[in-house]
């Protein structure tokens, strides 16, 4: 580890930290329906989408009509994009003729890009037409951020409203969640990327001449604005095949921060948005605080691991003083590598500037736990804020437990219905994520797709589960996973990831809303806190260890242990 390192990583951090506030602000007037700046160009826009689609933006729904309406709205989407890819051959925008895909990589690319996953079991640049690119993948992740952010907005009503029947209204929030906030921003980033230097062209490819005299064929396309839409949206589906190692992804040490900055810049602005409709701004950097210190705790870790190298290429003369460069890009170095790493699993995005796969053992654990603890640091755009407030539900009832007394949080009673939906969603990813993993670890075609054997073989698929579930989307490499098999349980890990944590929450959402708002009392355990804080972390890491820690025991700490060792697999 070098100081340089740690200026860059402090930096960064700085860099979102100020753009929290102006931007949760922005976003909190926009859906509040609160005329802005951007109000007098898009508010005609709007306007004309509602009236075409026969919507009252100003007629709310209930819990379970909102439910409906994002599922129905989702499963359109699913059914349209699976349509494309498979006649992506028929389709206008094909210069270089790709066929249709098959019918289960098609079922597991839907699947990701509309629950916001982007997982990707093929190139892109060997694979899909720009039309595919464009009307499919980069339409779904601006749709299915947008999705995201109204949920979240939702279950933000449920706590700054008093005996309410209603929590907005879908589409009115999937429209301005798009119009207000992500397209503005998508057209600012996709410029900057453009500026240094990634293509944006509908031509198919380009051929040069090399050094050494050899004709190469270079493929291009929309990069650029693809790329903007995937780390704002926290989509991280990559044009290229190898996402942001590609230079055409991520050419500069600038675009590289950019990505990063882009990414974080949404979910955790959410975060202070929903302390500001919640008139609560001091409970919005609590659940920030708990966010950032977890996060940066996965850098550390991840950042020390690499630079201490490899013991068993040590052994065999290598320097350890210049770490473990394995999968990595010497533009980036460990630094950056790690940061992006913690980030990119942190939140749900699953763009990537290195091989995970390479990372040391305990290098390639904090990723993947990171996705394991619920992708709530700051997890994926909406998503991740609907998730810390399910672990901030389940810390304000330990608290009651604890101290006996009626648990509260904003004002609001939490029972035993509560309770029940929370668990009901916190459950959903160890069922899914050890499900899967178990009975593929079982089945002769699951174990023929993987890199290699042992602890890390275990990695690759407990990696893959937990990345299609968490809806992250980031590969550990080395796990063939364009298979009947795995294209068909990963679609389903991202359904259930997406849709089954969803419902459970909106019903919490339904049943918090309905109850009376009630002002906090010399009695109140209050959650604005360090002590709340503490709390919090405390049952994300309990929680996610005693869920994970025996299957992570087998694969990655093995792994960790063995390499002390100086032993190989």
């Amino acid at each position: 580890m070098t100081l340089s390192g740690w200026l860059q990583i402090g930096l960064f951090f700085l860099a979102v930290l100020a753009i929290i506030k102006p931007l949760g602000l922005y976003m909190a007037h926009v859906f509040s329906g609160k005329r802005t700046w951007l109000s007098p160009v898009l508010g005609p826009i709007e306007s004309g989408f509602y009236k075409a689609a026969g919507i009252d933006p100003q007629r709310e729904q209930g819990w379970l009509s909102y439910t409906l309406a994002m599922l129905t709205f989702s499963l359109t989407g699913f059914l349209a994009l699976y349509a494309i890819l498979r006649l992506q051959h028929l389709l206008p925008f094909n210069p270089q003729g790709f066929p249709g895909m098959t019918s289960d990589l098609a079922f597991n690319t839907a699947a990701s890009f509309v629950t916001n996953t982007n997982w990707q079991n093929y190139g892109g640049e060997t694979t899909l037409s720009h039309f595919s690119q464009m009307a499919g993948l980069t339409v779904q992740n601006f749709l299915s951020a947008a999705t995201g952010m109204a949920l979240a907005v939702a279950f933000t009503r449920a706590f700054a409203r008093s005996k309410a029947s209603t929590l907005g209204n879908f589409w009115a929030d999937m429209t301005r969640a798009v119009l207000y906030i992500l397209l503005p921003l998508a057209i600012l980033v996709a410029l900057a990327f453009v500026a240094m230097g990634l293509p944006q062209t509908l031509s198919a490819s380009a051929t040069v001449t090399t050094l050494e005299g050899a004709q190469q064929v270079i493929a291009l396309g929309p990069v650029a604005s693809q790329e903007a839409i995937k780390q704002l949206g926290t989509n991280g589906g990559g044009f290229f095949n190898v996402n942001a190692a590609h230079p055409f992804e991520n050419p500069t040490a600038f675009s590289n921060y950019l990505n990063m900055f882009a990414m974080l810049s949404v979910s955790s602005s959410l975060v202070y948005a929903f302390g500001v409709m919640a008139n609560c701004r001091r409970q919005a950097w609590a659940l920030l605080s708990a966010m950032a210190l977890l996060l940066i705790a996965g850098v550390a870790v991840i950042y020390w691991a690499e630079t201490q190298g490899n013991p068993i290429l040590t052994a065999l003369g290598a320097d350890a003083a210049g770490g473990n460069m394995e999968g990595k890009e010497v533009r980036f170095g460990q630094a950056m590598t790690a940061l992006y790493a913690a980030v990119t699993t942190g939140l749900s995005n699953g763009g990537v500037n290195g091989m995970h796969g390479s990372f040391t053992g305990l290098g390639g654990l904090v990723p993947m736990f990171l996705m394991q603890l619920g992708e709530v640091l700051p997890g994926g755009v909406g998503s991740g804020l609907y998730g810390m407030l399910v672990f901030a539900l389940l810390s304000v009832f330990v608290a009651g437990l604890m101290v006996g007394r009626t648990p509260e949080f904003l004002g609001k009673k939490i029972d035993g219905r509560e309770m029940k939906f929370a668990m009901l969603a916190v459950l959903i990813l160890p069922l899914v994520i050890l499900g899967f993993t178990a009975v593929s670890a079982l089945l002769p075609t699951a174990l023929a797709s993987l890199g290699t054997g042992g602890p890390h073989g275990l990695s690759e698929m407990l990696y893959a589960y937990s990345s299609a579930a968490g809806n992250n989307g980031s590969a550990f490499g080395g796990l063939t996973g364009n298979t009947p098999w795995y294209n068909t349980t990963l679609g389903l890990s991202m359904l259930l990831g997406r849709f089954a944590y969803a419902v459970p929450v909106m019903a919490i959402a339904g049943s918090l809303a309905a109850k009376i708002k009630v002002p906090a009392s010399s009695g109140t355990f209050p959650t604005d806190g360090p002590l709340f804080t503490g709390l919090l972390i405390a049952i994300i890491l309990i929680l996610g260890g005693l869920q994970f820690f025996p299957a992570l025991a087998l694969g990655p700490i093995a792994e960790h242990l063995a390499m002390l060792a100086g032993q190989t697999f």
